[in-house]
């Protein structure tokens, strides 16, 4: 450990992201592990608008609701270490060898100046930490539209329609990338991102959150 990690460590010791209690090293205390509703093995892979499929560990419900919440809108960013970490293990379990390049769902420059972090950023950032790798940004955001949280699934697809748009073309073209946002809902966010990629050049898009909220029924349209 290097003495900027030994120095963070002592000033800000590492929590568990989500019951807070104080841990020696960044990650999931045990008790919280046992208890985070893991999504089911045939679970993991869940499908997108586009043909598209997204990864997550988690179902995001209970604490892992609340601990995502934390994480992005009240600050806490100093959970991103552990949870990166959960998706760096789903990651090589689902995705292994499939991608080349790694980038994530970004935030508008209003909300990044409000909130001081991306938090689908700094979740790239530590789960490529585990393989010595950065990110890459490939994406901007265009517009502040409403938050996704506020609206109902019918909307949610139309309203980010066209607020993102591809940078780094040239790190784009033939490239097989993976796509990190830190919640999955309807996927609408993850498929016009990847959408955006994709008309860009790149050969594929897979795609990891941190947590899926459930499935709705078929017959609904912001499935």
């Amino acid at each position: 450990m290097i003495l900027t990690d030994i120095l963070l460590n002592l000033f800000f010791p590492p929590k568990c992201p989500f019951c807070g209690g104080i841990l020696d090293c960044p990650g999931v205390c045990p008790a919280c592990r046992a208890d985070l509703p893991w999504n089911r093995e045939d679970a993991v892979l869940r499908p997108l608008p586009g043909g598209l499929r997204c990864a997550a560990p988690l179902r995001y419900e209970g604490m892992v609701r609340a601990g995502l919440l934390r994480f992005k809108f009240q600050g806490a960013s100093g959970s991103a270490g552990a949870l990166g970490a959960l998706l760096a293990d789903c990651l090589l379990a689902q995705f292994s060898g499939s991608f080349d390049t790694v980038t994530w769902a970004p935030v508008s420059r209003k909300r990044l100046q409000k909130r001081g972090y991306d938090q689908a950023e700094l979740l790239a950032r530590a789960v490529c930490r585990r393989w010595g790798i950065r990110p890459v940004r490939l994406l901007r955001k265009t517009a502040d539209n409403p938050a996704q949280s506020g609206l109902p699934g019918d909307k949610r697809r139309e309203n980010v329609r066209n607020v993102y748009q591809a940078v780094n073309p040239a790190k784009i073209r033939g490239k097989r990338i993976l796509l990190i946002d830190d919640i999955c809902t309807t996927g609408s966010t993850l498929s016009e991102c990847a959408r955006v990629l994709l008309d860009a050049g790149a050969e594929t898009v897979a795609c990891e959150a941190a947590a899926h909220a459930g499935l709705k029924k078929k017959t609904e349209k912001d499935r």
